[in-house]
């Protein structure tokens, strides 16, 4: 069974409390079992992971390519601020689809720019937790398109 990695950035440990009328009342753990169900539906095992920290991400993303045949990754915060993260991506083999709750072309300025989009093959933001569940039908998409 093909597996798929979930990447969740800092302080969405806090979904479903944080800044509601932006991000909902949803949280993590919900969004994760409903990833999890939808791609074992699939035929895709689906692992998640969250951190605060840029460099467990780092790590996570080298590991990744070992274990997993893509990810989709929501770096939050970091998506506007981190080039470790957008050079993690960049020097690992599989492909990313980059994921937001919000529409962050809707929002402030600042993040409106992604560094990490361009070295993934896509961005899906604006469909609150529905975003994860496309994430992982382009990813399988993509994945199955270049089995």
């Amino acid at each position: 069974m093909p597996k798929i990695l979930i990447i969740n950035g800092p302080n969405l440990n806090l979904l479903g409390t944080r800044e509601r009328s932006v991000y909902g009342d949803t949280s993590l753990e919900t969004i994760n079992r409903n990833a999890i169900e939808h791609g074992t539906g699939l035929g895709y095992e689906i692992a998640t992971f969250q951190s605060n920290s840029e460099g467990e991400i780092v790590d996570t993303i080298h590991k990744a390519s070992l274990q997993y045949a893509g990810v989709v990754i929501n770096p939050a915060a970091y998506t506007h601020t981190s080039v470790a993260i957008r050079d993690a991506i960049a020097a690992v083999d599989i492909p990313f689809v980059e994921v937001h709750l919000s529409n962050i072309h809707n929002r402030e300025e600042f993040r409106r720019t992604s560094l990490t989009a361009p070295v993934c093959v896509g961005q899906i933001s604006g469909f609150g937790p529905t975003s994860y569940i496309l994430g992982i039908d382009a990813l399988r998409s993509i994945i199955e398109k270049n089995s």
